[in-house]
């Protein structure tokens, strides 16, 4: 499905840059780790006390990813501290946004779409990571608790300094890289679904297929809508001017910008597909009929002649022939079975019959 309109209404004429939750329920209070890394040493531990998370050391890389981003109060004083703009905070909490990219004079705002495929649903989920970069830190603002970054963290700790030597920017491209990565996985499960939901029609054309197939053109209006802007983001992350991406580090961002290309001309086919997978149903259901209307009428073709025979002789006519012979009635039988019989080979040969009457 597309992107849900959550907050939109409730946020109707409010002052632009206003802070609100999406629902109206206790907030939840976020949970953020922080990450901090020299091409010496890594140092990673959760914070109780946000304060912990602005130790200034210019040498270092800090990472810092907040996870939920109801808690108005967290954002406000990570906004203060790191002079984000209201705008930024309100779209880091409004997580409706598509794909962007805001260049701020000391920062970047990018926002991105996770997505994940549930087969036990069937249906495709997408949520907002907020990504803010500066000169030596990466901020991440996620919906929820996830899981998606956690390969780009196991990479760092266990790094033997090759990643650690390089600066945020870097690591603000291997987040990017994780989270369009993931898309592939995405994409193999979509499309497993729509074989699924195609043999299936081919096979049976069972009505309940239809649904099916109405959920899976929603979720490749979702896909599309969430990789088209990322090309946009990549696009404009990999030109030479952008001040917050090093040069070696661009070469790696033209990598990713590849790979939206691919998710892209993926996405379009898995929708030509979806788009003619009604008239397969379609066809299906027309094939089926045409089989069994051909039986149906071979059916009454043959008895067209066994009527007639039944019919001349059940009349109450008085005197007609061979009705006084013992042998008579088996004889029209035999007469019967013998037209029946011949119009089954006849129909054979012409091939009318198709595949009814063989195993």
């Amino acid at each position: 499905m597309a992107y849900p309109m959550k907050n939109r209404a409730a946020r109707a004429g409010l002052p632009p840059g206003t802070l609100r939750r999406a629902v109206e329920q206790p907030a939840v209070p976020a949970v953020i780790r922080l990450l901090r890394y020299t091409a010496d040493g890594v140092e990673e531990r959760a914070v109780e006390r946000l304060a912990d998370c602005f130790a200034d050391d210019s040498a270092a890389v800090t990472w810092i990813d907040v996870q939920g981003v109801d808690d108005t109060a967290t954002l406000e004083a990570i906004g203060t501290h790191c002079g984000l703009h209201p705008l930024v905070l309100e779209d880091i909490q409004n997580t409706v946004q598509r794909p962007k990219v805001e260049d701020y004079d000391n920062y970047l705002f990018l926002v991105l779409r996770a997505l994940d495929y549930h087969d036990d649903k069937e249906r495709l989920a997408s949520a907002q990571i907020s990504l803010v970069l500066g000169r030596h830190f990466v901020i991440t603002f996620q919906e929820h608790e996830s899981a998606v970054l956690e390969p780009v963290r196991t990479r760092l700790l266990n790094s033997k300094g090759r990643f650690r030597s390089l600066g945020a920017d870097y690591l603000a491209y291997a987040l990017i890289d994780v989270v369009v990565d993931h898309y592939f996985v995405v994409l193999e499960r979509f499309g497993n679904r729509i074989e699924e939901v195609e043999s299936r029609l081919v096979l049976h054309g069972h009505p309940q297929s239809v649904p099916a197939i109405q959920r899976l053109k929603r979720d490749a209006i979702l896909l599309r809508k969430t990789a088209w802007p990322l090309r946009e983001l990549l696009n404009e992350l990999r030109r030479g001017d952008n001040p917050f991406f090093q040069k070696a580090t661009q070469v790696y961002l033209r990598d990713v910008y590849d790979h939206v290309i691919e998710i892209i001309d993926t996405v379009e086919t898995f929708r030509d597909m979806l788009s003619g997978m009604l008239d397969i149903y379609l066809s299906s259901i027309n094939n089926r009929t045409n089989e069994v209307m051909k039986i149906l009428t071979v059916i009454a073709t043959i008895f067209i002649p066994l009527t007639f025979i039944t019919g001349v002789f059940g009349m109450n006519f008085k005197d007609m022939p061979i009705l006084d012979y013992p042998w008579a009635f088996p004889a029209t039988l035999l007469v019967m079975a013998g037209i029946a019989g011949g119009m089954l080979l006849f129909f054979r040969r012409k091939r009318w019959l198709g595949g009814f009457g063989r195993r």
